[in-house]
């Protein structure tokens, strides 16, 4: 019995050396955490042992501007959980990494994070070449293609933030320059990133199908004027090129601004140029306020921290590469009636998840018109697609939230006309540094907003380097350091370097244990600002703002 208990361990380890070498198959079905679409921050302690109270929540919950429907901002005044998510499934939060972190070196961490992982030598792109010649435990459907989306940015911009192949021809993303979103988001907390917008061809096309540059332009910035609702500083164009009044003065004649003008139960609308002017007088697309058209996409890389000059920059490296595109496009009311259906499933029975259409070769859907896909580093450090369960992750910032505009984060804070390039630049062409603090619709400083009422410089409370910047031993905010964040971001959002330097190795410890879907955030010691249960509908304590 002995021998026969022996050789079982023995089989046993023996195949945990195998997998170990490669253990990742798309075709891992198993789901440990249905309710991966809550995000680990949405677990945070709100009231602390003194009785304070912190809220981070009203960042994404809130109230919502149509045609988002959600008006989540009730969420901030109870934990709204269904029950397989009310005990706290990310048991990464918990780890201590101290002594783990202190045997990388400094060294060896910088050097793995100045290895690209999406570029090869011959600055070729690698997760390309390898879905061109799929890896059966990357074929989904056993069709021997990948049917997803297949990496084409080259990272390569012009002085208007156009990204161009090894050819020098035009891929269509076009990276911009934005605020980071709060808390998470932010370098100091754990990650540098970038977002680059493509829409569908046919936004750069002239009428008779050729490629043009200023037409492309142009639809960009009508998107983006719809997107902001509000009107948008272009270059100087001729109307009469296109037959679009774009500066709504009643007349073709030079214009400078699209001017957003939107009311079509008035009779005014707002219209594309170029093909797409052709398909949406057909209705094949439409222009609305608060929704891409179909076919947008969004790639966003998210990175370690760098260390160049003594600042904090992208790495070469990636953590992660998003993909988001629009398949289709709801309208107003499609939008209503969804989000209506699904309130009253969760009037119902709030105990039940949510469940997802998902193929781990083109994405998982928000049911929203949107379908999001990801890759993530291997144990080797090498991009690989992701497991259903690490999908639905994606749609915890991508589904039913308050704060978004169709589903997404980004583009509606993107740089204004005034800034370099009109917005339009990659942060590797310049970086926040000197970016003035934005300032939210009721005039209020954003971030200055976020610290005064969470007490905090993210979720957890775990940034005891912004605590000790920005807060007095009575827990008051600094003027003067606050002052300095006013006309300087970088003086909140970029850590000291021995920060950024443990924050990636913590990272590189996930990596290595394969382990995102206990959490993908780097932390060092065990959370302590965080449930580990929750009670049905358990109050925060807080007062919701907006």
């Amino acid at each position: 019995m002995l021998l026969f208990k022996k050789l079982i361990i023995f089989i046993l380890l023996l195949q945990v050396s195998i997998i170990g070498k490669d253990s990742f198959d798309i075709h891992n079905e198993v789901i440990n955490n249905p309710t991966a679409y809550i995000p680990s921050q949405c677990y945070t302690i709100t009231k602390d042992l003194k009785g304070d109270l912190h809220n981070p929540c009203y960042s994404c919950h809130q109230k919502s501007q149509e045609p988002n429907y959600i008006n989540d901002f009730d969420l901030q005044e109870n934990y709204s959980f269904p029950l397989q998510a009310r005990e706290n499934p990310y048991k990464n939060l918990f780890k201590d990494r101290t002594k783990k972190i202190a045997r990388i070196s400094n060294k060896s961490i910088l050097d793995y994070i100045r290895q690209s992982n999406y570029f090869d030598k011959n600055n070729e792109i690698i997760l390309k070449k390898r879905l061109q010649n799929i890896p059966k435990n990357w074929d989904y459907d056993n069709n021997n293609k990948w049917d997803g989306y297949i990496p084409d940015c080259y990272f390569n911009f012009d002085n208007e933030g156009f990204d161009k192949d090894l050819k020098n021809n035009y891929t269509g993303w076009r990276a911009f320059a934005y605020y980071p979103f709060l808390g998470t988001f932010w370098p100091t907390n754990g990650s540098s990133d970038d977002v680059l917008i493509r829409l569908d061809t046919l936004f750069m096309e002239d009428k008779n199908g050729k490629f043009n540059l200023e037409i492309y332009k142009i639809n960009l910035a009508i998107v983006e004027a719809l997107i902001k609702r509000e009107d948008i500083s272009i270059d100087e164009i001729d109307e009469n090129l296109y037959g679009v009044d774009l500066d709504k003065n009643g007349i073709l004649d030079k214009s400078d601004i699209i001017k957003y003008k939107w009311e079509p139960l008035k009779g005014i609308n707002m219209f594309y140029v170029g093909m797409a002017k052709e398909y949406q007088e057909k209705n094949k697309i439409f222009a609305r306020a608060g929704l891409y058209p179909k076919n947008t996409e969004f790639l966003h890389t998210v990175r370690y921290l760098d260390i160049k000059n003594n600042s904090i920059g992208l790495s070469k490296r990636l953590k992660e590469l998003r993909y988001a595109k629009k398949v289709y496009a709801p309208n107003y009311m499609d939008l209503s009636t969804t989000t209506i259906q699904a309130n009253i499933e969760k009037e119902d029975d709030g105990d039940i998840h949510e469940v997802f259409k998902i193929d781990p070769e083109i994405g998982i859907s928000n049911g929203k018109g949107w379908r999001y896909l990801g890759f993530l580093e291997d144990k080797n450090g090498d991009l690989r697609p992701s497991t259903k369960e690490e999908l639905i992750y994606c749609i915890g910032c991508h589904n039913n939230l308050g704060v978004t505009t169709d589903t997404t984060f980004v583009f509606q804070r993107k740089l204004g006309s005034e800034e370099f390039q009109k917005g339009w630049y990659h942060w590797k062409q310049k970086s926040l540094q000197g970016l003035s603090e934005p300032k939210r619709a009721d005039g209020k400083y954003e971030y200055s907003y976020y610290l005064k009422n969470n007490h905090a410089g993210d979720e957890f409370r775990e940034n005891k380097e912004i605590m000790e910047k920005f807060f007095n031993e009575n827990g008051d905010l600094k003027q003067n350091e606050i002052e300095k964040l006013h006309k300087d971001i970088t003086h909140l959002l970029i850590s000291s370097l021995k920060r950024a330097i443990n924050l990636n190795k913590a990272y590189k410890l996930i990596v290595e244990e394969q382990s995102f879907i206990y959490g993908r955030d780097a932390t060092i010691k065990p959370s302590k600002n965080i449930h580990k249960k929750l009670k049905e509908n358990q109050t925060t304590y807080l007062k919701a703002i907006n």
